[in-house]
């Protein structure tokens, strides 16, 4: 019985540490005094027009706060706000052989990120993310496009919650 009260102390005491923590979750973040988030639409104004990847974007960066926040999602002006464009989309060939031909063409995407803190407006930033991802010369761009840009929005949506409410 005695190992059980010293348990069930223990157990109590992180309990009443973690509180006084501050507003932290398990992924890290922290968003001080804020309780709600807005995300516009990310508009597309690259020269190529990928139909899906502003939705993309736009729904993996609210899922992203809905699923490791408990922030709540307002359609305007939330006390964190992300207003975003997609400014590249291209593709281009790496690895080159002597032969001159390249091995493996890289898909990047670049977007440009504004991002408002009402509660702590010194943590507000605009700034560009670009990320890539290399695929085989010998796959046809139309079979790999989708996976690609589901791996290269993994890594941008990564970037982008790490800047505003990881802070590391």
């Amino acid at each position: 019985m005695k190992k059980n009260s010293v348990i069930l102390f223990f157990v109590l005491l992180i309990a009443v540490v973690w509180q006084g923590c501050g507003i932290y979750s398990f992924t890290g973040a922290s968003y001080g005094s804020a309780k709600t988030v807005s995300i516009d639409y990310f508009q597309n104004r690259s020269t190529y027009v990928n139909p899906t990847l502003s939705q993309k974007i736009t729904e993996d960066l609210k899922d992203r706060f809905m699923s490791q926040t408990p922030l709540n999602l307002i359609k305007t002006g939330g006390d964190l706000s992300f207003e975003g464009t997609i400014t590249g989309y291209k593709i281009s060939a790496v690895d080159i052989k002597s032969t001159g031909q390249a091995a493996s063409n890289r898909l990047t995407i670049t977007i440009k990120v504004s991002f408002t803190n009402t509660t702590e407006p010194e943590n507000d930033f605009e700034k560009s993310y670009s990320r890539y991802a290399d695929y085989d010369v010998k796959q046809p761009f139309a079979t790999v496009e989708s996976a690609l840009v589901d791996e290269i929005v993994t890594l941008l949506i990564d970037d982008i919650f790490n800047d505003s409410v990881v802070n590391w």
